[in-house]
């Protein structure tokens, strides 16, 4: 286990998301604003499956959500963290019985999780984005953090000036509209159209004409990006910072959208739980994109590019546990 040098501080983040739950695990210089790695990790859990529906968190979901939470737990151990922050958002929001993974999580981890709000989830999504941005993207920066049951825009250079958490994400839009394998067109123009009615809203708190660099986060775009990049693999280093062409990156939406999901499969970089769902995904970032591109015109700028980062509401919770005072 490496030590922790003077000046840093070693966390643990845990994003708790509609599909997956993830760990990070690195020590903190807060005054730099940085990050140093030692574990990240991923596990499809579906933990909001068929809340849309229900209004509840499905007992096996909850099952493997809190598995997946103390194996993590064991992870802290190990390697001597000192400071916990267990983040849950869009379907743990939604459920009537969330208690119950509050109870659940508080067991395994010590530490109660937060079941933040959407504008939050959205902050903590913007300061992990733009960490990792460089001199060659200028703001404002338009962050698009696209979940399983919620997406959240927001907008800003330094700091957020206008956010807005959309209800759609790939699990949710799959579960409403998308259940044919693969989707027909009637169910692809009834999912785009709830999306168009979101953004319809998320415009009136977010100036999306202002975007002057597109950044897009989480699972459903890294993988759109792996396609556009013709991975043979999932690559984290090659996607993260990758800068591609609006059109090349509808194509690729395009096409994951109308696979069906063997095909989907097949594709080396896919994750297997996101065969289900990546196809709405797909869809609700082409949906985006094609608005801020259409915004940004109306206004009389031009926007031709989106860079892709796999910095995120992660990267965002594990910086924010830089100054808190208490210890795990």
């Amino acid at each position: 286990m490496p030590a922790v040098d003077p000046g840093f501080v070693r966390v643990a983040a845990i994003d708790c998301g509609t599909n997956s739950i993830r760990l990070l695990i690195a020590d903190v210089d807060a005054e730099r604003n940085q990050l140093r790695d030692h574990v990240r990790l991923m596990e499809v859990v579906r933990l909001g499956q068929g809340v849309d529906k229900t209004g509840e968190l499905a007992p096996q979901a909850l099952e493997r959500t809190l598995d997946a939470t103390r194996r993590y737990a064991q992870l802290c151990q190990h390697y001597g963290v000192q400071r916990i922050r267990f983040v849950a958002t869009s379907a743990t929001r939604d459920a009537s019985n969330r208690h119950v993974f509050v109870e659940g999580v508080r067991e395994a981890l010590g530490v109660d999780p937060e079941v933040v709000s959407g504008q939050e989830e959205a902050t903590l999504s913007f300061r992990g984005a733009i960490s990792v941005l460089d001199e060659r993207h200028r703001g404002p920066f338009l962050v698009v953090d696209l979940g399983g049951g919620s997406t959240e825009l927001v907008l800003g250079t330094t700091s957020p000036v206008g956010a807005y958490s959309m209800d759609v994400g790939c699990v949710r839009m799959s579960e409403r509209h998308l259940q044919s394998d693969p989707p027909t067109d009637a169910e692809i123009a009834a999912a785009a159209a709830d999306i168009n009615r979101a953004i319809d809203e998320a415009a009136k708190v977010v100036p999306l004409e202002r975007t002057a660099t597109l950044v897009g986060l989480a699972g459903s775009i890294t993988t759109v990006t792996a396609h556009v990049l013709a991975l043979r693999e999932y690559d984290r280093d090659a996607i993260n910072g990758a800068v591609m062409s609006l059109a090349d990156a509808q194509a690729a939406c395009d096409n994951l959208l109308r696979r069906n999901r063997l095909e989907r499969a097949a594709l080396g970089f896919m994750h297997p739980g996101r065969v289900d769902v990546i196809g709405a995904g797909a869809l609700v970032w082409s949906t985006v994109m094609a608005r801020v591109q259409a915004a940004v015109a109306q206004a009389g700028g031009r926007l031709t590019t989106t860079v892709t980062s796999e910095h995120d509401i992660l990267d965002g919770i594990a910086l924010s546990l830089g100054s808190v005072g208490d210890s795990y």
